[in-house]
């Protein structure tokens, strides 16, 4: 598999290869991972392709590798293991994906993450279509990253969810509270909608406290706004373990992007770790979410404060929603196993070698 983001930094689609490599592991298959790694690779099975360069793509900050060095190392080891299969995540992201599906010779999988808008796409469209005609089989991880590939690609796309390890957060040992306790963790960008949160704060009880995790371009800004609120605590970067633990101790988790988010994995992280999830009411989220009464999380307006305040307190003060939330959110986590993911890859692999 090669991810074309840095393996070593926190995001959604590294997440999703390694936890995809785990479960395919389990499954017997050899798997070799290929990456950026700003330091030493974070577990086992990764080749390391070099450092990554901050870059702006879709509102957001993509550490991606496209440098000469960090395709020569790819081309390398494409070339050392004859792989049976290469399967390329966000196939045409500059870096190792798109070296790996111009030279490499072997079975090609592409699976698309990415929604919104691509400028990229656009501009470089006759060179995008070529390229995407060497995959043998494309998949797309919603249906907000499938409209944005079609439509600037053309083709069929498999639909394959994103997956979840759900064992790892029901079993973690909760990071203790001393107050009903808010969790915010993403990167901190203005679509991901930290500021709302914190508007939100503003309305909520003093007794309230506030984590938030992981860092970005806004961190600043947004620290010098809530100087004087020590409800507020400001983490930073935090491992996997701790996530997972700090998602099993609070009373909820809050997503409160304004777009842009293709799945929902963060709401499903929070559903398995048996927490209540209030988020934006956007597509990717609904549709890990839900809707009705048997909804998994509850749903607001994006960028309005007053409304997510209102879903926090009632979280936080009414027990049977809180009861509802949980009980769906586990039935819709395990919808979700990564397990499933991987033995639906599986097949799509044979197909792919079969198309070859």
């Amino acid at each position: 598999m090669v991810c074309p983001y840095s393996l070593s930094l926190p995001g959604g689609v590294q997440g999703q290869v390694l936890a995809l490599a785990r479960a395919l592991r389990r499954l017997g298959h050899t798997i070799q991972v290929l990456g950026p790694c700003d330091g030493p690779p974070p577990e086992p099975g990764i080749t390391a392709l070099g450092n990554s360069v901050p870059t702006a793509a879709n509102g957001s900050v993509a550490p991606i590798a496209p440098d000469p060095s960090c395709a020569l190392r790819t081309i390398a080891a494409l070339r050392a293991e004859q792989f049976d299969v290469v399967h390329l995540h966000e196939p045409l992201a500059p870096g190792p994906t798109i070296t790996s599906l111009v030279l490499g010779s072997s079975p090609i999988v592409g699976t698309f993450h990415a929604a919104g808008v691509s400028a990229a796409y656009r501009v470089l469209r006759p060179l995008t279509y070529w390229l995407a005609h060497r995959i043998n089989v494309r998949c797309a991880v919603s249906e907000d990253a499938r409209s944005l590939a079609a439509a600037a690609l053309g083709g069929d796309y498999v639909m394959v969810n994103n997956g979840i390890d759900g064992e790892v957060f029901a079993k973690a040992d909760p990071w203790p509270t001393e107050s009903p306790t808010v969790l915010f963790v993403s990167r901190h960008e203005s679509r991901k909608g930290l500021d709302v949160l914190l508007g939100a704060v503003a309305r909520l009880p003093g007794h309230l406290r506030v984590w938030v995790a992981s860092d970005g371009p806004e961190t600043a800004r947004l620290q010098a706004a809530t100087a004087g609120d020590s409800r507020v605590e400001w983490l930073g970067r935090i491992g996997d373990d701790e996530k997972a633990r700090r998602l099993r101790g609070a009373d909820v988790l809050c997503a409160p992007s304004l777009h842009g988010e293709s799945f929902g994995m963060v709401l499903l992280e929070g559903m398995a770790a048996q927490t209540p999830v209030v988020a934006s009411d956007i597509p990717g989220y609904r549709r890990v979410a839900g809707d009705g009464e048997d909804a998994a999380a509850l749903l607001v307006p994006p960028g309005d404060a007053a409304a997510l305040a209102a879903a926090l307190q009632r979280v936080l003060h009414d027990s049977s929603t809180v009861a509802s939330l949980v009980t769906a959110g586990e039935a819709r986590a395990l919808e979700f196993s990564m397990d499933h993911v991987a033995e639906r890859y599986v097949e799509l692999y044979g197909r792919a070698r079969a198309a070859h």
